[in-house]
């Protein structure tokens, strides 16, 4: 027997991110974001929802990109951090003691402490409600060496990424390896 719990946002996992944005004035600016994911696979693009009273999101509108940072567990403090200020009253960067790196492909920041990063450019805005959904083309990924496996691909085992307990307001790292997806399922032919 399952127990109503009404309607709320809770999905697992939800992924943290940072999302890079620079200001009216070119300063770089990092809100954290956990209500976004991957969300078309040709052209590849990640969806960002954010409310319009965030300082990020005018920042979003105006240049057209932003970048998703993929921290790993180390940096949950900062993620948090990031996540209680605005950009409009703090150098986030500077008090996380993150470093802003120009992207060389969409007007905005990364942050280079993180391993992985995701370079957009802004291709939908959709109003949903309190927040308004930013979907972002995927230009580039940038991935430091350390999380690449023996193919050189991102391995998650490696990056360490942090989940959101959206429902009791906590984070979280990976659990275990399950199988192989695409495989695992298959049925014997022994």
């Amino acid at each position: 027997m399952k127990r109503s719990l009404g309607a709320q946002p809770i999905a697992y996992p939800s992924p943290v991110f940072l999302v890079g944005t620079y200001d009216a004035e070119g300063r770089p600016n990092v809100m954290t974001a956990a209500w976004s994911g991957l969300c078309c696979s040709k052209p590849p693009c990640i969806a960002v929802a954010l409310r319009q009273a965030t300082y990020s999101y005018g920042s979003i509108v105006a240049r057209q990109a932003f970048t998703v940072n993929i921290p790993s567990e180390d940096h949950a403090r900062q993620v948090d951090h990031v996540g209680l200020v605005s950009g409009r009253d703090q150098d986030k960067f500077a008090a996380a003691g993150l470093t802003a790196v120009a992207s060389e492909v969409v007007d905005a920041p990364y942050v280079e402490e993180f391993p992985l990063v995701l370079e957009c450019r802004l291709i939908h805005t959709l109003e949903i409600g309190l927040h308004t959904q930013f979907i972002g083309e995927i230009i580039d990924v940038k991935a430091e060496e350390s999380v690449l496996n023996e193919k050189g691909k991102a391995d998650v085992e490696m990056v360490r990424p942090i989940i959101f307990s959206p429902s009791v307001r906590q984070y979280h790292g990976l659990g275990k390896l399950l199988g192989k997806a695409f495989s695992m399922g298959k049925p014997d032919r022994g």
